[in-house]
Parts: C-alpha cells; structure tokens; sequence
C-alpha cells in the first residue's frame, strides 16, 4: 500500500468498525463464550481478480491484534470457484465481527479489480492506459483505486487537491482556455505548488488555445470521435500527454487507443461494477 492511502485507509476502517459494530455485536456477546477460539476460510465463489486481501488483514488485526491470518493467494491473483485466499485463526468474537466489514470491501474491490482487468485485456498490445476517474462510492475512493491498479489500470488523480484539471465549467466561468491555463499556472507559482494541469478541450482549436497560453502536463480530448482523436493526437504532436473521455464504451474503446491516444479514463471502471461472491466461513 502507498504511504499516502494509509491514513484514508484507517479511517475508512474505523467508520467501517463503527457503523457496524456500534456499542457491541449483541449476537456474538450473547451466545459466543469470550475465550472460545475459531479458524475461518476466505472462500473465493467466482472467477475474477482478487483484491482486498491486504485490507482484510488490515481489519483482522485491528479488531485484534492476535488474529493468525495464513496467506494463500495474493491481490491482482486471478481465482475461481473453490479458491481460498486465506485462512484466519482467532477469537470467535472477533472473527465474526470482522466477517461482514471484511466481505464487503474485498467483494467490491474484486469487482472493480475484475473489471477494470477485463478493459485492461482489450487494450492489449497498445501504449494506451486506461484510468479511473472520481466516480467512486464516497469514503471508499482509496479501496476503489487501489483496486484499479490491482486490476492492471492507472489511477487518475485521487481528489481535487493532487492535480488541477480544468473542465469545460471551469473554463466557462474563468472566461476561456487561456485564462483557465494561465490562471492555473500563476496560482501554482504563487501557492509554491508542483502539481500537475490538465486542460479539457472540446474541438481541435482548443488545442491551439491551450499551447498559445503556455502548455499543460495533458491535454483531455472530450467526446471526441475516432477521427478527431487521430487527428488531436497528430496536433499535439507529443508535446504533452493525451487522454480521451467521455462516452467511450468497452466496444469502442480500442478504436481510440489506435489513434494514439496515451490515456483513456473510464467511470465505469468503479460506478458500474459486479461484485465477485466470495465467503468467509468456518472450517477445521
């Protein structure tokens, strides 16, 4: 796990603990005796990628930090049914306490992990990366990203604090392209701030516009056609990184990798996703 998703981590997973457990999981505590001891399996039920499984020890330990978890499979590892991932050997309390928080973030990174790899395959044998965007479930945006890079895809930028990407609203409401890019520029200069700028644009003009006004570290093509992609991506000539959004599909998407495009973000990446049936149970 990266350094900087630590702390988002730990604190989903406090919440997590929090809206699930409250003042106490009133059903263990009142048939399941405090000393008895347990041994669980991570049962996988459907193919797919796995992910997930570094945060389920994650929670494991911080229920309680004497949990024996054996490691059989590891995140990005494609599974099918009959698979175990994991055995955990612990407190019967705590094991059941941690089921359900456990289940619910690694079903749902496995099916964004499984979806973005089954979009990563159709670009295959192309320079062409496909990245999420920050259509995520609110406070699970780390799992969903961390997810994403499991499944073989890049990440975007996390939120709004690690890159500057100038959209058409901002744009609109900045008075035009090159205030929007100079205007970015200056507040970083002032802020002291080295981050990137990214700038939409919405016709092949636009492109120009952004050059006239100094450059950007990436210029976004949105809803582009095939054809204005090749020929966005021959006028930007390299000078920058290109990526192509907006109402690119699993079945087109190729065809915008082909005009040589560097990037192209998809939403359905993590705001359209399976999750893949897993369980976690008693055995010997």
């Amino acid at each position: 796990m990266k350094a900087e998703y630590k702390p988002f981590v730990d604190e989903l997973i406090e919440l997590a603990i929090k809206e699930d457990i409250g003042d106490g999981d009133h059903t263990s505590l009142c048939c399941i005796p405090a000393s008895e001891q347990g041994r669980m399996r991570l049962l996988c039920k459907q193919e797919g990628v796995i992910a997930g499984i570094e945060i389920a020890e994650i929670v494991l330990q911080r229920l309680d930090p004497t949990m024996k978890f054996e490691q059989l499979l590891h995140d990005g590892d494609r599974v099918k049914p009959g698979d175990v991932a994991f055995y955990v050997s612990g407190g019967l309390r705590s094991l059941l306490q941690a089921e359900r928080i456990l289940l619910n973030i690694m079903q749902r990174m496995s099916g964004v992990a499984t979806q973005t790899a089954f979009y990563v395959k159709h670009l295959e044998g192309l320079h062409t990366k496909v990245l999420d965007t920050r259509k995520t479930t609110p406070g699970m945006r780390v799992l969903d990203k961390m997810a994403v890079k499991i499944g073989g895809g890049e990440n975007h930028r996390m939120g709004l604090f690690d890159m500057i990407l100038l959209k058409d609203n901002h744009i609109d409401f900045a008075g035009g392209i090159r205030q929007a890019v100079e205007g970015a520029k200056q507040y970083l200069k002032e802020k002291g701030k080295n981050i990137p700028i990214e700038c939409e644009v919405r016709s092949l003009e636009d492109i120009d516009e952004v050059f006239a006004a100094g450059g950007v570290d990436r210029i976004m093509f949105d809803n582009f056609s095939p054809e204005m992609t090749r020929e966005a991506v021959k006028k930007v000539a390299g000078r920058c990184e290109t990526e192509s959004s907006g109402g690119i599909t699993l079945e087109t998407m190729r065809s915008y990798a082909e005009c040589g495009v560097d990037f192209i973000s998809v939403g359905a990446l993590t705001h359209q996703i399976k999750s893949l049936d897993m369980s976690l149970k008693a055995c010997e």
